[in-house]
């Protein structure tokens, strides 16, 4: 920093611009008539000279010379409670500015805006107008209680010429007016100032970009008044003709927010890390490598500073009760303290005699009149808590001294103000576990706590039992004359606990003893020169901390009169404190940083304002950064007013080692205080430089004075062993003197780190054979032996190897423009761990009244600032409503309990701007595919590669012996007409109604009867040919069975397709138009209801109706019986075709031949054992696989009878399916997973009332859920689990698989070993590799087997690409051969290359004779333990998941379902989930079960867990209403069909997030 003589202002100038700031601040003048009249007041003392020739002598510190703060500094309404001015420094506010402008330089792209649905927005500015909470932004003190910084250091080298510079020798000690031009004119000055004056002025209009600087251009802003809508024209710029990464180009704001984000991101990253450390497997994480031009300590090791002679005083008391006695005694009229009403009136004056005589009340009822005589309550040495609201200092200090008198030990706490005060229940514990059972309180204190109806005061959430006892003089005895107080020397014992809150929101008790109490004050009297009956004011908290030890401690043992200014007080007049220092003539003065900000605010409207009397004012967090801007500017304006420079006394302090250090009050004015000026950069790798050539980062410190006397101060690592640090190195302050605290109470583990440290040398000898206490405080040891504070160990957040400080990026965030946009400066840095690492998320507080517009353009700013400056990424920032972040009880932020609430999802933020993109740096590297091995090298007889070939059997269908009469019948029609004949009144068909009643039924006769009438009206009114394609459009029920046999009969090929939703014929009619025109179907049949849909209103605004084919109702049938009913020739004719939507939403259709359907029903008869005297329970879809055969052909092939529910009724009564089940004693039963879903979640709660029916399922022996994808297994466990008590055997439940190609290629039938699970490696999975691991490992996911192979079916496992046969246990595409697979797909255009590829694939070595067909879904075949009925091995299938679904991202294979099931499981508001990919970014859609204030809080979580748990950063998170995502009939999700309606914006989301 120059020397402060280059630019020496007139005080009247001075004055004259202090008071333009404050006008600017309150609002009276623009910013334009501000800068004008600014510039003309000093445009005298500018040194005018040419160009730019800087003069490399004068250090960074060259800005726009300004007064007290900035043009920035002030640029904010008077805002009577705010906290930020803790942060407030101009010239960190300017360097924030400039590396905005460095930023905007670079030129910049729009981030994309989150999308937001109008209801959010407006309730996120429903507070607008709530009048703000007084108690708001109060109390810096447990605010931020994550402070801390990053470690920092300087090197030896220029350790002189440092400190030359940095202590200027001027009498004005303030750095804000310094603002040293460089003689060479002032161009960098003028330059920053006009990019400030632009700042002031531009609309963003699109928020600046935080991760890509490709262009060099910059975007012209547009004027103010645009409006909303045109904002997207600048911004998505040519949407219209972007090009999606796939090449197609589209339309409508989704996609262009997308391309935006995904052009944002290719941003090049960081550079490339070498290194890689293996995370148990092969998955490599990156880790951070040192970089080798980092800088490094080079100073030699530092001594340990001792503190001078604490030097006892003769008549110095031997114990603070003796020297209470003393005044008491001595004089007694002699003022001790004195309170203020919020009037600023005096309200009440403790004098020593009082004090003296309370006190032993106090005690002696604390001991003689709780609890009986035999067992008083409490007894010297017990813990009490002292609870005494700020206002009542009077009646603290009483019980205070009432608590010494009587050796028990107090515990001063907050007030709790209700049952679930932040913070309160670890209070609580602290209580509890000190063993606290009394509670000393005042009367108004004890009035004004919660009561219970009964006037008992409820015991607080985590607290003790307590009894409440007012200790106020008229509430309590006269001691016995002969009663006195036994007044010991100071000795050993636990003086008082003081409370302490950690990082983590835990709360722990700081033991002080008696003689560390006293020994504390001595060193404070003799360091602060107190002497006999001074007058003091301190306005802070006096039940701990400063305020404690000065107000209460230090003040009765040199009898001096406190002046306790309440914070109540400070809030209505911040002026109050100077004002009472004038009114009696206070030598000193107590305050924070924050109460000298206010005080500059306020105090034009005072005239007579003399602080001349002030000889040492103490600025209790002098410690932090952040408070030096304050001292300087309050030096500025009142050193006019008296005040001398010397007088700023900073100090530093912890709960454990008490005061650290004091800046000593001197009368040699010419001894300047220190100032460090050191780089951000060199403190993030925790060395001491001074401030390098990066101008805008830098920390500027003042010093906390020299070691206490009597105490010795060292500088050790912040981790691992204490070993001193390098004199150019940051490290944690350690103290050793009597005057520390000696341990946390109960905890001797904590208590060993932290009280009992043994400092050592370089070369590992002790410094000394004394313990050293831990102060918490990060920091060097100046020239001189002044103490240097750079941030706390609770605020160090360490990110990829540096470390940084939260209050240094609050410091940072508030600088940005428009300064007033934080509510309050109410703002919470943390950080979290994700993936390693430790993450930094900002939550701020916006004003009301704030736009998104405004928001966006804030954080977007924010994080570019934090880049600039800090060289590190913000990974979340997110904005909450004005006064809703957890409070302590002094007002600031609760931090832990913030990060809290952010981490269970709870925080309910209005904005979230994600980063993960930016930020995380440590991803595995991308996977390279390997090449397969050829297949010369492979093939061995049976093995691949060394491992038996991954291939398995069904029974064999030829070689098993039953008197399967059907068998003689080629066609299922004669097997019907045999049926009929032989046996016409067995009821094959039973359907049920949602009460459970049978609504009809059908024997082998009936359905006979029915399908020959059928067939003739097919003949008669439909002239159909032979082969004729007919759409069945039934509800599930007994006309559809009748239908398609009627079909049979009359030689054509029926197609059943679901009817359309009556309440919903806009989505579900267009599907059936769909099938039946791809089908061709010549005619559709229906009923009498459905055709009157079909004609309605409703449905030819969804569909062109003049274009169906005929449409026959079946409700009315011809009386007259058939001519010959057909008999097809050749058994490979078509029989039906099964339609079906898959998964990725192709609607595909395959066909099946008469001898594939005979082949079928024969294989599930033998698979589950069925014949005419079975039931089976079925409720399932009729329209497509196995559930089409199940219902509508089996009974026919073997003769059962089938109990038919229609799944819908199930949403009218979901016991139905169970109760039939139990009613008809059915032994297998099959269903699907949506049924299930229905039951589990339905009758979750019913299982008694449903027990108490009757209901008994220990009968049933298979319940199949017929799927065609992974088994659920967590939800076929939990229906197991939940109907367990029922009687039903959890090795029932299992699952079928079947595909397009083959509708059932597993079924789980009655003979054969139980279903098995395996867990297998997810990451090994990515890599299509299988790797079994034990249950419950990390990473593990278990996959139960899809039931076993039917009889007449074979799989082999085969490589997707290559189409090689692959080994036991690897993954791979599933191809099965057998007598029932589909003959082929049914497509107007006949897609040969698609057809030959799945149906009649071959494998390309080993076995290239078989014909397969593809199934399209990955698996694996495992060898296991058990044997099958044959007696051989069992060979079981596993099914992980459709090769169109899954996903490759970073060259690796991702399963949808495996990233869904960890996003469903973070947050009890998400009900379910889905992802898709779009380019390369993943997307997230989640349900939102909840109010939609909850929708931001999942952006954050869902990021988190996709990224820990599979390594992938999650680029768009949409919240969306339950029911948005669709789901198929057979419980499937339709990924694509989502996928479309997100792209072309039909989803109406909730919140849209791009994650940068």
């Amino acid at each position: 920093m120059a020397d402060r003589d280059t630019l020496p202002l007139p005080l009247e100038v001075r004055t004259r611009l202090a008071e333009l700031e404050l006008e600017l601040s309150e609002g009276d003048i623009t910013q334009k008539g501000y800068e004008k009249k600014r510039s003309k007041l000093i445009g005298a003392f500018l040194p005018q000279a040419p160009g730019k020739g800087m003069d490399p002598s004068v250090p960074h510190e060259r800005r726009t010379p300004v007064t007290p703060g900035s043009s920035s500094r002030y640029h904010r309404r008077r805002s009577s409670g705010s906290r930020d001015e803790r942060y407030r420094s101009d010239v960190h506010t300017e360097a924030v500015q400039a590396a905005l402008a460095k930023q905007k330089e670079r030129g910049k792209m729009a981030v994309p805006m989150p999308s937001k649905r109008r209801s959010l927005v407006v309730q996120s500015s429903m507070d607008a107008y709530t009048p703000p909470d007084t108690s708001s932004g109060s109390e810096g003190e447990g605010s931020m209680q994550g402070e801390g910084t990053p470690t920092s250091s300087q090197s030896s080298i220029n350790m002189e010429n440092w400190i030359s510079r940095a202590i200027h020798g001027s009498t004005t000690s303030s750095t804000t007016s310094s603002s040293s031009t460089q003689s060479g004119g002032s161009g960098a000055a003028s330059r920053l100032a006009d990019v400030m004056g632009q700042t002031h002025l531009e609309n963003h209009s699109a928020p600046p970009d935080v991760t890509s600087y490709t262009t060099d251009s910059i975007q012209v802003e547009r004027p103010q008044g645009s409006t909303t809508t045109s904002r997207s024209t600048p911004k998505y710029g040519n949407a219209e003709l972007m090009e999606t990464g796939d090449g197609v180009p589209v339309g409508g704001r989704v996609s262009a927010k997308i391309q935006q984000l995904v052009n944002t991101l290719k941003r090049p990253k960081r550079p490339p890390l070498r290194e890689f450390f293996v995370d148990d497997f092969e998955e490599l994480l990156e880790v951070q490598q040192p970089d080798p031009n980092q800088p490094k300590a080079e100073g030699a090791q530092m001594l340990a500073m001792r503190g001078e002679q604490l030097g006892v005083v003769t008549n110095w008391p031997l114990s603070l009760e003796a020297a209470l006695q003393r005044w008491g005694t001595i004089s007694p009229k002699a003022p001790c303290l004195t309170t203020m009403d919020t009037n600023g009136k005096p309200l009440y004056i403790l004098t020593y005699g009082k004090l003296w005589t309370r006190s032993i009340k106090v005690a002696y009822n604390i001991l003689h009149k709780l609890g009986s005589k035999q067992e008083p309550m409490l007894r010297p040495g017990d813990r009490v808590a002292l609870v005494f609201p700020n206002n009542d200092p009077a009646a603290f200090m009483v019980a205070f001294y009432g608590c010494l008198l009587a050796e028990v030990v107090p515990v001063p706490i907050e007030v709790p103000l209700t049952r679930k005060d932040a913070g309160s229940q670890q209070i609580g514990f602290l209580l509890g576990s000190c063993g606290v059972t009394v509670a000393l309180t005042s009367d108004a204190c004890h009035k004004g706590l919660p009561k219970s109806p009964t006037g008992e005061i409820p015991q607080f959430k985590g607290w003790p039992k307590l009894l409440w006892f007012v200790s106020e003089s008229k509430h309590i005895s006269k001691p016995p004359r002969d009663w006195f107080p036994h007044i010991k020397d100071a000795n050993n014992e636990t003086a008082y606990i003081e409370y302490k809150t950690c990082k983590d929101g835990s709360v722990l008790g700081v033991t002080v003893m008696r003689i560390a109490l006293l020994t504390h004050c001595q060193a404070l009297t003799q360091s602060c020169g107190y002497t006999e009956a001074e007058t003091i004011v301190n306005v802070l908290d006096f039940k701990k901390d400063v305020g404690l030890w000065h107000g209460i401690l230090t003040s009765v043992m040199n009898m001096m009169h406190v002046i306790s200014i309440p914070y109540s007080l400070m809030k209505v007049n911040p002026l109050s404190w100077i004002q009472k220092v004038c009114q009696y003539k206070a030598k000193v003065a107590c305050v924070k940083s924050r109460d000298m900000h206010w005080a500059l605010v306020a105090h034009r409207d005072q005239r007579d304002i003399n602080l001349s009397s002030l000889r040492m004012l103490v600025v209790a967090d002098g410690a932090n950064p952040w408070s030096v801007s304050s001292c300087d500017a309050f030096l500025n304006v009142f050193q006019s007013k008296g005040l001398k420079p010397e007088v700023i006394c900073p100090c530093a302090s912890s709960p454990e080692a008490l005061t650290v250090a004091i800046r000593r009050p001197t009368d040699d004015s010419n001894q300047p205080p220190g100032r460090g000026v050191l780089s951000m950069q060199g403190l993030s790798h925790g060395v001491i430089r001074v401030d390098s050539e990066e101008k805008l980062s830098v920390l500027t410190l003042q010093d906390v004075g020299t070691v206490m006397p009597g105490a010795l101060m060292c500088v050790v690592k912040p981790d691992g062993v204490p070993q001193l640090c390098k004199t150019d190195e940051i490290g944690e302050l350690c103290v050793g003197s009597i005057a520390t605290g000696t341990s946390y109470y109960g905890l001797s583990g904590m208590t060993k780190n932290t009280f009992e440290v043994f400092p050592m040398n370089s070369v590992g000898a002790l410094i000394s054979e004394y313990p050293f206490t831990r102060t918490g405080l990060l920091g060097f040891v100046g020239p001189g032996g002044l103490c240097f504070i750079a941030g706390k160990m609770d605020g160090l957040m360490v990110v990829g190897g540096r470390r940084h400080n939260a209050d240094d990026i609050v410091a940072t965030a508030l600088a940005v423009e428009p300064m007033k946009f934080v509510y309050r400066g109410r703002i919470a840095v943390f950080s979290i761990s994700v993936l390693h690492d430790e993450r930094i998320v900002v939550v701020a507080e916006q004003r009301p009244d704030s736009t998104e517009e405004d928001s966006f353009q804030w954080m977007s700013r924010v994080l570019q600032a934090i880049d600039g400056i800090h060289q590190v990424g913000v990974y979340c920032l997110a904005l909450v409503p004005s006064n809703t972040l957890p409070k302590t009880p002094l007002g600031g932020i609760h931090l832990s309990e913030s990060k809290q609430l952010f981490l269970e999802g709870s925080l309910h933020p209005c904005n979230v701007l994600m980063c993960p993109h930016t930020c995380v740096t440590n991803l595995p590297k991308p996977r390279q595919k390997q090449p397969e091995i050829g297949p010369a090298s492979v093939m061995v007889g049976n093995l691949v590669s060394g491992k038996r070939i991954a291939q398995a059997s069904g029974r064999d269908l030829g070689q098993m012996e039953d008197n399967d009469q059907a068998r003689k019948f080629l066609f299922l029609s004669e097997v019907l007409q045999w049926r009929a004949q032989t046996t016409p009144d067995h009821v094959l068909y039973t359907l049920l109604n949602c009460r459970g009643t049978i609504a009809s039924s059908l024997t082998c006769v009936q359905l006979h009867k029915r399908a020959e009438k059928i067939a003739t009206m097919l003949a008669e009114r439909g002239h159909l040919q032979d082969g004729e394609h007919i759409a069945l459009v039934y509800p599930p029920g007994i006309d559809l069975i009748a239908a398609f046999y009627g079909c049979l009969y009359a030689g054509c090929v029926p197609i059943t397709v679901r009817p359309p939703h009556p309440q919903n014929i806009a989505t579900t009619l267009p599907t059936v138009k769909m099938i039946v025109e791809v089908s061709r179907s010549a005619c559709m049949m229906t009923t009498a209801g459905i055709c009157k849909l079909l004609r309605s209103k409703e449905a030819s605004a969804a569909v062109d109706v003049r274009s169906w084919p005929p449409v026959l109702d079946t409700d009315d049938l011809p009386r007259k019986k058939p001519p010959l009913l057909y008999k097809p020739s050749n058994p490979d004719t078509l029989a039906y075709l099964d339609f079906s939507v898959s998964t990725t939403g192709m609607l595909a259709g395959v066909k099946m031949s008469h001898t594939a359907t005979s082949a079928f029903c024969r294989s599930i008869k033998l698979q589950c054992e069925l014949y005419p005297s079975r039931e089976v329970a079925i409720c399932l879809d009729p329209y497509c696989g196995l559930g089409f055969v199940l219902w509508c052909l089996c009974s026919v092939y073997s003769g059962h009878q089938s109990i038919l529910i229609p799944p819908s009724e199930l949403e009218v009564n979901p016991a139905l399916w169970l109760l039939a089940v139990s009613q008809y004693k059915v032994r297998d039963t099959f269903c699907s997973y949506s049924v299930m879903e229905l039951c589990t979640k339905g009758l979750g709660l019913q299982t008694e009332s449903l027990k108490s029916r009757g209901l008994d399922l220990s009968r049933v022996r298979t319940c199949v859920v017929v799927a065609e994808e992974r088994p659920r297994i967590a939800l076929t466990q939990s229906f197991s689990k939940l109907f367990k008590d029922l009687g039903l055997h959890p090795r029932a439940v299992s699952t079928s698989f079947g595909c397009r190609v083959n509708l059932a290629v597993c079924l789980q039938g009655t003979s054969g070993p139980d279903p098995t699970t395996v867990y297998v490696d997810m990451r090994a999975l990515r890599h299509d590799r299988v790797r079994l691991v034990e249950r419950g490992s990390p990473h593990s996911l278990p996959l139960m087997e899809s039931g076993k192979i039917l009889p007449g079916v074979r799989i082999i496992i085969a490589n997707p690409e290559t189409k090689g046969p692959l080994g036991d246990s690897h993954l791979g595409e599933i191809w099965v051969c057998s007598g029932h697979n589909a003959s082929g797909y049914f497509t107007v255009y006949g897609d040969e290359a698609l057809q030959s590829d799945h149906f009649t694939s071959r494998l390309s070595f080993g076995d290239t004779q078989t014909i397969w067909a593809r199934t399209g879904y990955l698996g694996f075949l495992r060898r296991t333990e058990l044997t099958d009925a044959s007696g051989e091995r069992h060979d079981a299938l596993y099914v992980v998941g459709a090769l169109d679904e899954a996903m490759e991202l970073r060259g690796m294979r991702y399963h949808p379902i495996d990233i869904e099931t960890s996003v469903i499981r973070t947050h009890k508001s998400i009900t379910e989930c889905a992802v898709f990919t779009w380019t390369n970014l993943l997307v997230v859609v989640v349900e939102l079960d909840g109010s939609e204030q909850e929708a931001l809080d999942l952006v954050p979580l869902v990021t988190n867990v996709v990224l820990e748990e599979h390594y992938l950063i999650v680029g768009v998170v949409v919240v969306v209403d339950i029911g948005v995502i669709p789901i198929n009939s057979r419980g499937e999700k339709q990924r694509m069909h989502l996928r479309d309606g997100f792209l072309a914006d039909q989803l109406d989301p909730i919140y849209v997030a791009y994650n940068m």
